[in-house]
């Protein structure tokens, strides 16, 4: 028997590729015709186009927004046994990225407000060996370009941004990878500007930096056989970045809808919030892009009265207890992340349990709602009476 459809699923593609299909499929076809799959006329348009919209002069697509970060790091300069910060809440692929590089990551941790790397943190964290720092604009919101750019003055650090998940978000006036030397995007399918596959990219104002990484991206090579650094094969190919090229205006009109849905999402759980269900704080206004609406899901949620003497006590509701109970009405939800980069099998030598005490506990509390352009109210009104039901159970 064939599981039901959700009622309200975690992301749902097809309402931002519909209107559009015709468009993607007529200019497939016309790549499919001319051969011109690798390093090619879309490509170039897409790269311009992007880092514009994102307010920096150049971009350098790649295959993956890992390889953005790894090869953008050896591009800066980076040598074998650096020392690069980065918040120990984050996807696994950032400290990757820095491994790949054969640098060293240096976890901090995070503000318990917002999720992002907290800079105070950071700063017990400086050394000798310290020479970049990567913050990483976590569920769509940037982390303070004002403090960085101060906190990266004062320690003579490069700021290379992450922000895979954070296309055109905006903070103090500055846009998402305009703020540091460079920055790495994803264009994994779920992003809020995504392809039909894996992809990223490069942003820089940083001309021979750009140069370089077209070198990495193409086997070390500026010119076909000749090899001048030791590179890789780590290109956006054309197919997507067509596509990518396509999606691009409609990007900043699908983020505001994001936006009106965690601003709906937002007034709905307000009465939630005395009882521990609390949206991760918004410090960047319409700023903030949305890429995911998380909650947290603390102790006091479902801490009623005291109960009476000799009756049973009140049962806690915790965060994997409500997941279960939504999935059971038919709602999708994720958790990013729930377990930080320290605790993980293969990245044990990062770090050991309660060194980021913060991260640690966020990963047990966050919950991930459903988000998308076209998520209507009445869906996001079928989540939050989801979880007041399963508060009061």
């Amino acid at each position: 028997m064939s599981s039901r459809p959700p009622k309200v699923p975690f992301v749902n593609l097809s309402l931002q590729h519909q209107p559009i299909q015709s468009q993607i499929t007529e200019t497939i076809g016309k790549i499919i015709e001319r051969g011109d799959f690798i390093l090619g006329q879309a490509l170039a348009e897409f790269e311009t186009a992007f880092a514009a919209a994102s307010g920096v002069q150049y971009g350098v697509g790649v295959a993956c927004g890992t390889d953005a970060i790894a090869l953008g790091l050896q591009a800066c300069g980076i040598n074998p046994g650096d020392e690069i910060i980065i918040p120990a809440n984050t996807f696994i692929a950032t400290a990757i990225a820095v491994i790949q590089a054969k640098a060293i990551p240096i976890l901090v941790d995070c503000d318990p407000e917002t999720a992002l790397i907290d800079l105070t943190a950071a700063e017990t964290a400086i050394t000798s060996k310290t020479k970049a720092i990567i913050p990483v604009h976590l569920y769509g919101q940037m982390v303070s370009p004002r403090l960085l750019l101060d906190f990266a003055n004062r320690h003579d650090l490069i700021i290379f941004e992450d922000a895979a998940q954070a296309h055109l978000a905006e903070r103090e006036g500055y846009r998402a990878g305009s703020v540091g030397k460079a920055a790495a995007f994803s264009f994994y399918p779920s992003k809020n500007l995504g392809s039909f596959g894996d992809g990223g990219m490069l942003i820089t104002n940083d001309a021979e930096l750009a140069e370089t990484m077209r070198t990495l991206r193409n086997y070390g090579a500026p010119s076909k056989y000749l090899h001048t650094e030791i590179g890789t094969n780590s290109r956006l190919d054309n197919l997507q970045a067509a596509i990518l090229n396509i999606k691009l205006p409609y990007l900043e009109k699908w983020n505001r809808d994001r936006h009106r849905a965690a601003q709906h999402y937002n007034n709905l759980l307000e009465p939630l919030k005395h009882k521990g269900i609390v949206p991760i704080a918004n410090h960047s206004g319409s700023g903030h892009i949305y890429h995911l609406y998380v909650i947290q899901i603390t102790d006091k949620s479902s801490l009623a009265k005291p109960a009476p003497t000799g009756a049973a006590p009140t049962k806690r509701i915790d965060r994997n207890t409500i997941q279960q109970k939504l999935a059971r009405d038919g709602i999708q939800t994720g958790i990013h992340y729930p377990v930080p980069c320290h605790l993980q099998p293969a990245y044990q030598n990062l770090g050991n349990p309660g060194d980021f005490p913060r991260a640690e506990t966020l990963c047990q509390q966050i919950l991930s709602l459903p988000m998308y352009p076209g998520l209507s109210n009445t869906q996001i009104e079928q989540v939050v009476r989801a979880i007041e039901r399963a508060e009061k159970c």
